[in-house]
């Protein structure tokens, strides 16, 4: 099975994700059925032929397809051609963990807890934000403190913590100053969870691993990527319920699922379509890749009508074989 990662950065880095790329690639290696390899969204050309249909031009060069595709696109390297080349990828016949139209769609934080809630997911109360901001109208809707996010941030970047009117209206009139144009949710702030999130990592319909963060310091941010520390924890079944459904919801074969602590138990914080895992597998010592790998390779095996070894041997414990 070749598998490829679609990978915009420096793998050898220590930019977004590139810990985790090299990760793939250490695990692949000692898998005998994988092969894989590594692009950047720079080394394909898109080329829209009815008569070519089981190759791609990457270095401008016609190259056979892979089975399996994995976007990794780290933050700030997902736009129109990075979801170009996935799409084509898809048309070509290709299977992708995860889709272009599922990255689009979780990209957008505001759609994603508008397709949560209309199928009855716990979110927080969220709004979009509006120039100039009626802070009356916040106030009576979500109240203070509250939590700024701008609608395409990840790994805790442009979030925001605003404790009451007062600081909320500076930090509107900074913006709306410097840059009005900019798209930004309020949402309400779980005051139970403050400083501790949840991560549960969802690969094709199963949870194979979860952590809780807490933020250093006090401060209100759990991610890994900012500081936060993270320890093993073993999820109830609502917290596997929740990930399981919002990954089914939204479509997304590999993600990471955060939840927040409520007084009723949990709600859903964001959804990942790129989800690090290098705090993950640092507290729970499940082993990503493999995991990821595996997924693929079911896929693969239902598709072709085969089972599995493991699954054969269920099948005839089962029948008294």
């Amino acid at each position: 099975m070749e598998v490829w990662v679609i990978y915009g950065g420096d793998v050898e880095s220590t930019e977004d994700l590139a810990f985790e790329v090299r990760r793939l690639v250490a695990e692949a290696a000692k898998l005998d059925e994988i092969t894989l390899k590594v692009y950047s969204p720079s080394q394909f050309d898109i080329l829209v032929t009815e008569g070519d249909r089981d190759s791609i031009l990457i270095d401008g060069n016609p190259t056979a397809l892979p089975d399996y595709c994995f976007p990794y696109l780290h933050h700030g390297d997902r736009g129109y051609f990075q979801l170009s080349i996935i799409r084509q990828l898809e048309r070509l016949g290709v299977k992708v963990f995860n889709k272009a139209s599922t990255i689009e769609t979780v990209a957008d934080k505001l759609h994603t807890h508008q397709i949560l809630a209309e199928n009855a997911i716990p979110t927080p109360v969220t709004m979009l934000a509006k120039f100039p901001v009626d802070i009356d109208l916040i106030e009576r809707t979500i109240g203070f403190p509250i939590v700024v996010k701008t609608i395409l941030g990840s790994n805790g970047s442009g979030v925001f913590l605003i404790e009451d009117t007062g600081a909320f209206h500076d930090l509107m009139e900074l913006i709306g100053e410097t840059n009005p144009n900019i798209q930004m949710i309020f949402q309400k702030f779980m005051s139970v969870s403050k400083g501790r999130d949840l991560r549960l990592f969802v690969v094709d319909g199963e949870v194979v691993a979860a952590m809780e963060r807490r933020a250093k310091d006090g401060g209100f941010k759990a991610n890994y990527s900012t500081g936060g520390q993270v320890m093993a924890f073993e999820p109830d079944d609502r917290a596997v319920e929740l990930a399981i459904q919002t990954a089914k919801i939204l479509d997304i074969q590999v993600a990471g699922i955060d939840l927040l602590f409520t007084e009723e138990g949990y709600t859903i914080c964001e959804a990942n379509t790129f989800p690090g895992f290098k705090g993950l597998e640092q507290a729970s010592h499940v082993n990503i890749p493999q995991k990821i790998f595996a997924a693929m390779r079911r896929n693969m095996n239902a598709e072709y009508g085969e089972i599995i070894p493991a699954e054969e041997d269920e099948l005839q414990a089962f029948l008294g074989n």
